[in-house]
């Protein structure tokens, strides 16, 4: 028995001087690396904190800096990937951004981000101060009580929601295995794991039909965007709010866009209800290599030519024009 816990106690300790090193190499291997499901694993713990609302779910730490995809992501004080704007109203047009991932600027420095070049676009036509409220793996009920708590103090005259197709999901539960994304060399096994395990057996249909299923009627984090939508536009109505919404595309097949009829839907969603849209996966239908705009190759966030694409598509939108509801 004394050998045997011995052997048991060598073998642990073997095992876990494996883990150790593998580690280590892990890390060192990624110090000149980027890996989506890792860099994604950092975010959420480095620079993300629980809200004590659970609409909300999570919120950006405030003043931090973390380098993520290669790019470097910095949060104010109110927690925003932005610069420092007062509670105080100046003379210039003030427009909230609402959104996920995308409006955040994953992957792509900040002055790349449609955010900047839409304020840039703008200013040339009259003085405009935009507020980023983007922040990763949120959905649409999530984007609207974080503004209701966060961003209505700034009185805006207009808010503009980047809607992305998957955030009909409901708001996520924080998993009870969230410490193992501390380590790297869990993360990255993960992932390939769960990549091997897709090609091996794929799911049905794979990405594109759980997104279409998102769209069923008895999905209910459907049925939370569109009440979410609904209260942000009775918000808006009561504080003299414009508010406006921009479809963006999945990057994946943009030539015969699979999700034009989830599109339609929360379109007529929104103008039933009188509320201003603009559909932007038509404006990209012409191009035929979807990967050049993405941000890695196995992360399909919008790069640098996206978010030139984003903002170039939709500026006359925002600053006024009525295309986008035809």
């Amino acid at each position: 028995m004394k050998l045997f816990l011995k052997n048991l106690f060598m073998i642990g300790v073997l095992v876990l001087l494996c883990l150790v090193a593998g580690e280590v190499f892990i890390r060192v291997f990624l110090k000149t690396r980027t890996v989506y499901d890792v860099e994604m694993a950092r975010y959420s713990l480095e620079l993300k904190k629980d809200s004590p609302d659970p609409r909300i779910g999570h919120v950006h730490r405030p003043d931090k800096s973390l380098q993520l995809m290669g790019v470097q992501v910095r949060t104010n004080s109110e927690g925003l990937r932005d610069r420092e704007h007062t509670v105080a109203r100046g003379p210039e047009r003030r427009i909230a951004l609402l959104g996920d991932s995308l409006t955040l600027g994953w992957g792509v420095e900040e002055g790349d981000s449609f955010k900047s070049l839409l304020e840039e676009k703008l200013n040339r036509i009259t003085p405009t101060e935009i507020l980023n409220f983007g922040a990763g793996n949120y959905n649409t009920e999530q984007e609207v009580h974080l503004f209701l708590e966060r961003g209505l103090k700034y009185r805006p005259d207009k808010v503009v929601v980047f809607y992305f197709i998957n955030d009909a999901e409901i708001t996520p539960r924080k998993s009870r295995w969230w410490f193992m994304g501390y380590s790297q060399l869990a993360t990255l096994y993960w992932s390939r794991g769960h990549l091997l395990a897709e090609r091996l057996f794929p799911s049905r249909g794979g990405y594109q039909a759980y997104y279409a299923s998102l769209y069923q009627k008895n999905n209910p984090g459907l049925s939370r965007a569109q009440d979410a939508f609904l209260l942000l536009q009775d918000v808006c109505r009561k504080n003299h709010i414009e508010l406006q919404v921009v479809l963006l595309p999945e990057l994946h097949e943009l030539v015969r866009y699979p999700f034009q009829k989830e599109h339609q839907m929360i379109a007529d969603f929104l103008r039933s209800h009188h509320i201003d849209v603009l559909d932007l996966a038509p404006r990209f239908s012409g191009i035929v290599k979807p990967m050049d705009l993405w941000v890695a190759r196995d992360d399909a966030h919008p790069n640098k030519e996206g978010h030139r694409l984003i903002a170039e598509h939709s500026w006359e939108f925002i600053n006024g024009s009525s295309q986008g509801t035809k």
